[in-house]
């Protein structure tokens, strides 16, 4: 909980209390263990349907590849036998056909994993950098100051100047 207290100096100070941040160790290994447990941790429940929702269409897709890539690599074995009682399950690819599907059902299956691990990672990424920001100030209390100052130059020794200063409080 982010609270504000004005000084005799007209000064605002905001304090943020310590249950409010996180430790980011904690959610990045929660989310590690149990994908969406970080975001829980970090209250960002909102989040879970959306890791979850990514983790099983894409677990869906990875079966449906690897279903296809196995029916059509039975297909090339049966193609390759020499035996006349097994039938042909696509009588219309010859053996290069059947080879060209393989290697694609297998490669998209295999880039369903990539996106599966990717889908994992930033789960965990996400737990880990809304942890770190949980303590970060989002206040409206900025302070603008416009003050002199003297850079030291290479050419001609001191540079006088007025800088535009920002201060976060």
């Amino acid at each position: 909980m982010r609270t504000v207290h004005s000084d005799s100096t007209g000064q605002a100070e905001i304090t943020i209390d310590q249950k409010d941040i996180k430790n980011p160790k904690k959610a990045a290994l929660l989310s590690a263990i149990l994908p969406g447990a970080g975001q829980v941790y970090n209250e960002k429940m909102w989040k879970v349907p959306i890791i979850y929702g990514g983790i099983i269409t894409t677990a869906y897709f990875v079966e449906f590849n690897n279903r296809r890539y196995q029916l059509f690599k039975e297909a090339l074995t049966i193609y390759r036998d020499d035996d006349e009682s097994t039938d042909n399950i696509f009588p219309n690819l010859n053996e290069d056909g059947l080879i060209r599907n393989v290697d694609y059902w297998r490669r998209n299956r295999d880039a369903c994993y990539l996106v599966f691990t990717a889908i994992y990672a930033l789960n965990i990424v996400d737990a880990l950098v809304d942890a770190h920001l949980s303590g970060f100030d989002v206040s409206n209390d900025l302070t603008f100051k416009l003050e002199p100052s003297v850079e030291p130059t290479y050419a001609s020794g001191n540079a006088v100047g007025l800088s535009f200063k920002i201060q976060f409080k």
